[in-house]
């Protein structure tokens, strides 16, 4: 019963926000009117610049942000307990996170749909742009070259995922022509393929359809997959947006809608039946192994409260589709609430789905905190992909169970939601990457590099040749990871400061809605970075240490840029 009130109170707590806040930011903050002509509009181009319906473009903007951010982040910050990371997911996605998300994507939308790095040089000076396409390109870098190793490990641990995710592909594709070129009713195409890929995610189950990569080509199987996703990366990410990438993610998110709808049954059935309790602590402030609560928590669990990923999403693909600026709200405050909804059922599938049956490494069945326990017994323990993945799986699949889904199918069910998330993610992300590159090209005049083709050709290199630098795994960007959640939160911390100095420039103390949660992200991370350079020189560990070393200090010129520019009032104004 504590367990539903919990997650009722943090739901009904959302949507309070987003008819309250979130209203107060569209209406007081930003100023959002329809009377101005978005760039979807005004720089439609049937292949990024696209006017589309909210409901679509929500779609596509949730899984974009979500991916597997939302599943990882506090399944592995739990450890620190239940309550700090429930309230940090919370607190931290209505004042911050849904701020960060909603800022980008208005701030983007009134610079031509302009990335948040090219809006910087807009807001904080020239200098800045450069400053900021070094850390954005690293991360997005990271990003890419990762996504395609948790697909990978995915499809070796669940084999039966394999052959729905990819037959979502085609299911997408007709969905979109259907859509843009036919003009079929949304609503019967959204009927019709969300029930083609439940259709094959059971025909995953068949034996026959399971598929094991082999090795090849002197490669393992985690290589050849890395090799087939970038390139799949690189298709999805040349074709015009709603040709595979917008569909997809729209039905991805209704495949999301449902796991989280049947969750939150499986949580009330199985809260009032009494097989559901907490089973994790509520606070552990010291758990072996683990890195002090404050700050590594706030960078441990980001999606799902505040990424800075997101600001690159809102700014890259969002804001070249959103059809109206009202439509800001909904997309970019109530995707991120959204988010936070989904991070809180994750809290409550390892917090206390997994205490409903776990099996341990020697095969011993356990329950309860002894189902804890063996899964966060330590730091080390409860670390590595294949461990979050696991915990919230099966954490999940006990809680289907409950609804007389059987466990095996609930498994699948929930192997094809993460892998499905995780290539949204790898879309966006080589797709952003592109602008990025693309803008950077064109403003130093190397107009052939900016083509389409030649910028995502170019994302997706530079990503492989990251996944690729130790060795035939493909898992090279694994020895960068250390870097990234700091990394992430430190772009959240920065994009905040672009949108702070815009809305100084429109008087008044409307600044302070992004200011203080600029403040305490740049606090937060900028106090874990330095800590992770520490332990990178105390271990000797030099390329972690340099790379650490050479982003706090383009972080620490680019906050230094910005203060300068609050205090001398020297923005840009716009008259909106």
């Amino acid at each position: 019963m504590k367990v539903v009130l919990l997650m009722a109170g943090a739901f009904v707590g959302y949507l309070v926000a987003y008819h309250t806040y979130g209203r107060f930011l569209a209406r007081k903050i930003f100023n959002l009117c329809d009377d101005a002509k978005a760039p979807s509009v005004a720089q439609e181009d049937g292949i990024d610049y696209v006017p589309t319906r909210k409901g679509i473009l929500f779609g596509h903007h949730y899984t974009s942000i979500a991916g597997t951010g939302p599943i990882v982040g506090p399944a592995i910050g739990i450890i620190w307990g239940w309550v700090p990371a429930l309230v940090w997911v919370f607190l931290g996605s209505i004042f911050m996170g849904a701020v960060h998300d909603f800022g980008a994507v208005v701030i983007s939308m009134r610079n031509r749909g302009l990335s948040i790095s090219e809006c910087a040089s807009y807001y904080l000076g020239s200098r800045v742009r450069y400053i900021f396409f070094v850390i954005i390109f690293l991360l997005l870098m990271i990003v890419i070259a990762i996504f395609g190793v948790v697909i990978a490990a995915v499809f070796d641990r669940f084999p039966q995922a394999v052959f729905p995710v990819w037959m979502e592909i085609p299911i997408a594709l007709a969905t979109g022509w259907a859509i843009y070129k036919r003009k079929w009713n949304v609503a019967i195409l959204t009927v019709v393929a969300v029930t083609l890929m439940y259709i094959t995610v059971a025909m995953g189950h068949m034996e026959a359809l399971q598929f094991k990569m082999p090795s090849g080509l002197g490669l393992p199987p985690t290589g050849l997959w890395v090799i087939i996703l970038l390139v799949y990366a690189f298709i999805a990410s040349s074709l015009p947006v709603t040709t595979l990438l917008q569909p997809r993610d729209y039905i991805n998110a209704w495949q999301l809608f449902i796991v989280m709808g049947l969750l939150i049954l499986g949580v009330v059935a199985s809260g009032f039946g009494g097989g559901l309790v907490l089973v994790a602590p509520a606070i552990d402030v010291s758990p072996t192994g683990a890195p002090p609560l404050v700050p590594f928590l706030f960078i441990t669990i980001a999606c799902g409260a505040i990424s800075g990923f997101h600001s690159l999403v809102a700014s890259g693909t969002t804001s070249k589709q959103v059809a109206r600026e009202t439509d800001a709200q909904f997309v970019g405050y109530g995707s991120m609430l959204m988010e936070g909804a989904l991070a809180v059922l994750v809290i409550v599938a390892v917090a206390a789905g997994i205490g409903m049956g776990y099996k341990s490494a020697a095969g011993e069945m356990l329950n309860g905190t002894a189902a804890w326990q063996a899964h966060y017994s330590s730091w080390a323990a409860s670390q590595g992909l294949g461990s979050k993945l696991t915990a919230v799986v099966i954490g999940s699949a006990n809680m289907l169970e409950v609804l007389h889904i059987p466990r095996e199918f609930g498994i699948i069910v929930m192997g094809v939601f993460i892998a499905s998330f995780a290539g949204t993610t790898l879309d966006t992300a080589t797709r952003i990457q592109r602008y990025v590159v693309a803008e950077l090209f064109a403003d130093i005049k190397l107009k052939f590099m900016a083509n389409r083709f030649a910028a995502t050709a170019f994302a997706v290199a530079t990503a492989g040749g990251l996944a690729f630098a130790t060795g035939a795994t493909g898992t090279g960007a694994m020895k960068l990871w250390p870097l990234f959640g700091a990394g992430n939160q430190l772009l959240a911390a920065l994009a905040l400061l672009v949108m702070t100095n815009y809305l100084v420039g429109k008087g008044g103390c409307k600044f302070l809605v992004t200011g203080i949660p600029c403040v305490f992200m740049l606090v937060i991370t900028v106090w874990a970075v330095i800590v992770n350079e520490m332990d990178f020189v105390q271990a000797e560990n030099w390329l972690l240490g340099i790379i650490n070393g050479v982003v706090l200090i383009l972080a620490l010129w680019m906050v230094a840029e910005g203060v300068i520019v609050f205090g001398r009032a020297k923005w840009r104004r716009d008259g909106r």
